[in-house]
């Protein structure tokens, strides 16, 4: 089946690929390989791609899905694009110059998604990562709450055809919960937060679901590392299919929406055959058991929802 039809409707009436293409790459690796890797991964069929003002190669991406629209590969509205909204950009009068900014670098007229990326403010500025003259990240207050609502002018304005969140921990999903007059509910072990999730139309997305990239500044050397998790492993061995197939496949079997993030060629096209049939149903029961670790999850929420973002 063309993976572009395997979709899950979002809450405001849009529709999202259930399999994503992720585009972030350490600083190291040249911005032409985003250009690259992402125009690999729409000729193979990825039709979601997810990328960010923080990855610093929107103007990359941008100009690999112009080529595949150019082409005759894909039309625009083939393509779900996931944009973020960077914490030096939270504050109300920021968010639509900022999305102006990534739509530029994109080439693009709107954004088919637009979230908040970390419900965190930093000092406004053009460094990602303000810090001071210690070396100490300078944060800043904001009300969040101004900041969703700057986030639905951009898409009454059709710059952003859908709104929401990332990162939202389970008191700040409670926040929302609690929050009277919400027409939308959005809350950790993962599958608590799935089934209330579920139970309240709204789409989850994980990513990081074949692990993350081990970087000293985001990842615990010490964590283990996920395709070499011995259940997983052991079920890709008996079905044979890789631990990657096996990781996604338990993601979207369970209705979760996936980014698989690659920028080996080989593994871009692996990647596609989870949406194939290739890889088997109802294998993966005993994936998630006691003592292993689901990956980060996203929430995506609808234009009339009012999340109060809290780090406190």
């Amino acid at each position: 089946m063309d993976p572009k039809y395997q979709r899950v409707k979002l809450n405001d009436g849009h529709f999202i690929p259930i399999l994503g293409f992720g585009t972030y790459a350490p600083e190291e690796v040249p911005k032409s390989e985003a250009l690259e890797v992402t125009q690999l991964a729409i000729e193979v069929g990825f039709r979601h791609i997810d990328c960010a003002h923080l990855y610093q190669n929107e103007v990359q991406v941008g100009q690999a899905i112009r080529s595949k629209i150019a082409d005759g590969t894909v039309k625009r509205e083939d393509i779900f694009y996931t944009s973020k909204l960077w914490s030096t950009f939270l504050q109300p009068e920021l968010v639509r110059p900022a999305l102006e900014k990534s739509l530029k670098n994109l080439q693009l007229d709107y954004v088919d998604l637009y979230i908040i990326h970390f419900p965190l403010a930093l000092k406004p500025g053009e460094e990602l990562f303000p810090k001071d003259e210690n070396g100490k990240v300078i944060y800043d207050s904001v009300d969040f709450c101004r900041t969703w609502e700057a986030l639905e002018t951009c898409k009454d304005a059709g710059l952003a055809k859908s709104i929401g969140v990332s990162n939202f921990n389970h008191k700040q999903l409670e926040k929302i919960l609690n929050k009277p007059g919400l027409k939308y509910k959005p809350v950790c072990n993962q599958n608590k937060l799935l089934e209330f999730c579920k139970s309240h139309d709204i789409v989850l997305v994980a990513y990081g679901a074949l692990g993350s990239q081990r970087l000293k500044n985001w990842v615990n050397p010490n964590y283990p590392i996920l395709l070499e998790d011995p259940v997983l492993c052991a079920i890709a061995k008996k079905h044979k299919q890789t631990p990657a197939l096996v990781a996604l496949r338990y993601q979207i079997q369970r209705g979760v929406v996936v980014l698989a993030k690659s920028y080996n060629r080989k593994r871009i096209k692996e990647n596609m055959q989870v949406m194939s049939g290739a890889v088997g149903r109802g294998l993966l029961r005993n994936i998630l058991h006691k003592g292993h670790f689901c990956p980060a999850v996203r929430l995506f929420l609808s234009q009339n929802e009012l999340p109060v973002l809290s780090c406190a």
